[in-house]
C-alpha cells in the first residue's frame, strides 16, 4: 500500500474559449485534495471535459493557472508530464494493431524501461484489473467493451501515476458491465491511494463512485456537494435538475420492491 495520497489538484482562474466567441470553461478556481475521487457532471456542452483536458495539456487554457501538488503544469514538456497522469479514454483509446501488452507498455517503453521489466509490469497490471495474463498477446478487438477499458484503465496505471483522469470512461458500456467496472476503479482508486478526477453525464455514477461532485454549467462550476447533499437537494437547481432523475428512480423501484 502507498505510504501517502495521490496529489492535490488546483485551477485558478482558468479560461478556454474557442473560436467563434464560445466560452467552453469560465474563469474555474477550484482546489481539489489529495487522495479525493470527484466527479465532474454537467449536460453536454458545459465544458466538463475541457476542463479536464488542462490538467495534462490536452488541451492549453488561454487564462489562467493549473497546478499539481504545487507546480504548474506548465513548467515541463507537456509528454513528460503526461508521464505522470493516468489517462482513460471514453472509447478506450486503444491502438488496433497492437497487442493487448503493447497497448499497455506504451508509456513504459516511450520512458526507456527494458523489455523485462515491460512484461513484468504488463503481467502485475492485468492482475491488478483482474484479466488474466493470457489477454497480453491478444489484439483490443478480440476482447469485450469492459475488458478493452480493463486494458485502458491498466495502461493508465502503466507508469504508476497518483493522479488519474477520467473522460465518460463507462458511457460505451452495457449497465451491468458498467456498474461492475465502476466499482472496479473505486476499489483501485482506494487501494492505490490515488487523486481521481471522472468525468461523466451520469449523476448516479458519480454520487455512487466520488467523495465530492462538481456540476458545471456553461463552462462554470455551480454546485459542489457530497452525494448525500445531492440527494437531499441541496445543493442547487443546476445540481437538482441532474439529482432528480436518480433520486426519483432510487423511489420508484423501492415501490416497486415493497409492493
Amino acid at each position: 500500500m502507498p505510504e501517502q495520497s495521490g496529489p492535490a489538484l488546483a485551477f485558478d482562474g482558468v479560461t478556454k474559449r474557442y473560436p467563434g466567441g464560445v466560452v467552453a470553461v469560465d474563469d474555474v478556481s477550484l482546489a481539489i485534495a489529495g487522495g479525493s475521487f470527484v466527479a465532474l457532471v454537467g449536460t453536454s456542452g458545459s465544458g466538463k471535459s475541457t476542463l479536464l483536458k488542462t490538467v495534462n495539456r490536452l488541451i492549453d487554457p488561454d487564462a489562467g493557472r493549473i497546478t499539481i501538488a504545487g507546480a504548474d503544469v506548465a513548467a515541463e514538456p507537456a509528454p513528460h508530464l503526461r508521464r505522470r497522469i493516468g489517462y482513460v479514454f471514453q472509447n478506450t483509446g486503444l491502438f488496433a494493431h497492437m497487442t493487448v501488452g503493447e497497448n499497455i507498455a506504451i508509456g513504459l517503453r516511450l520512458a526507456g524501461a527494458a523489455p523485462a521489466e515491460r512484461r513484468a509490469r504488463v503481467d502485475e497490471l492485468l492482475a491488478l484489473v483482474e484479466l488474466p495474463g493470457e489477454v497480453a498477446n491478444r489484439l483490443p478487438d478480440a476482447l469485450s467493451g469492459g475488458q478493452r477499458q480493463r486494458v485502458g484503465v491498466a495502461r493508465a496505471l502503466a507508469t504508476r501515476p497518483r493522479l488519474m483522469l477520467m473522460d465518460e470512461p463507462f458511457g460505451a458500456l452495457d449497465p451491468v458491465t458498467r456498474a461492475s467496472l465502476g466499482e472496479a476503479i473505486r476499489g483501485l482508486h482506494d487501494r492505490l491511494a490515488l487523486t481521481t478526477v471522472m468525468v461523466t453525464h451520469d449523476m448516479a455514477e458519480a454520487m455512487l463512485l466520488a467523495d465530492r461532485v462538481l456540476v458545471m454549467a456553461q463552462g462554470r462550476i455551480v454546485a459542489d456537494a457530497t452525494p448525500a447533499a445531492l440527494m437531499r437537494g441541496e445543493a442547487g437547481a443546476e445540481a437538482e435538475a441532474l439529482a432528480a432523475v436518480p433520486r426519483e428512480q432510487a423511489h420508484r423501484l423501492a415501490r416497486l420492491e415493497r409492493a
